[in-house]
């Protein structure tokens, strides 16, 4: 899949592509993920997941991929038949604040559009560790909601949601 053209600018060659935690680098990454997550947040509000759950049927993994080096992960869990769930959302240090995770983030609503999706939600922190990724959620259409599927209230957790709808490249949020 293509990305948005501000990343392309940053990364030429980056590719988004479905791909498993059982390739060796992207599996790396994604453990690093879960090891930043647990120790950013007490076990009762870490909701991160393994890397053999995003195994599970009805996840679907993918990966940017810059000359073959991945940058980035991203999830999406199918909740029911109209609503789907970011999960393992994680750019590596050194990609940051280069259109990675934008690129992710527009790639999965694509294919949460494609799979006739109406709304995806995600969980996210309330620490500064996760600021960049709320806005991220908040400049491309997400807002607060409350706790879904079996989440329950959390001071430690911050829901969001995105109504999907057909779009054209015109109309997507700006990159």
């Amino acid at each position: 899949m293509e990305n948005s053209p501000p990343s392309k600018r940053q990364y030429p060659t980056l590719q988004i592509a479905r791909d498993t935690p059982e390739t060796a680098d992207v599996r790396a990454l994604l453990l690093r993920h879960f090891d930043l997550m647990h120790a950013g947040s007490p076990e009762e509000s870490c909701h991160v997941m393994e890397p053999t759950a995003l195994l599970d049927r009805g996840v679907m993994l993918f990966s940017a991929r810059d000359n073959g080096k991945v940058l980035g992960v991203g999830a999406l869990a199918r909740l029911d038949d109209n609503h789907g769930e970011l999960k393992s959302m994680h750019t590596s240090a050194e990609a940051r604040g280069r259109g990675v995770a934008r690129a992710i983030l527009s790639a999965l609503l694509d294919v949460a559009r494609d799979q006739g999706l109406k709304r995806v939600s995600l969980e996210t922190g309330t620490a500064e560790m996760f600021a960049p990724a709320r806005a991220l959620y908040l400049a491309n259409g997400f807002v607060e909601c409350p706790p879904f599927g079996d989440y329950a209230l959390d001071p430690l957790s911050i829901f969001m949601t995105h109504s999907l709808g057909p779009t054209c490249p015109a109309t997507r949020p700006a990159a």
